[in-house]
């Protein structure tokens, strides 16, 4: 699996952080979310990045599997 953030869509709201803060974070700048780990390798991770692309309220999260 892959993780993309479109940094455009993102408002920054940090729901990706409080669901898996290995895998996401927020710029200091402007808040928008950062990938720390764009290819988790663990499933824990994987269905971590999946919820989060789930609650992200401005569907800036996608997956690749």
């Amino acid at each position: 699996m892959k993780i993309i953030a479109d940094v455009d869509k993102c408002i920054g709201a940090g729901q990706c952080v409080f669901t898996e803060p290995e895998v996401f974070d927020q710029s200091e700048h402007d808040g928008t979310v950062i990938v720390l780990n764009a290819e988790p390798e663990s499933e824990l991770l994987a269905q971590k990045a999946r919820e989060a692309s789930y609650v992200c309220p401005g569907r800036a999260i996608s997956l690749v599997e």
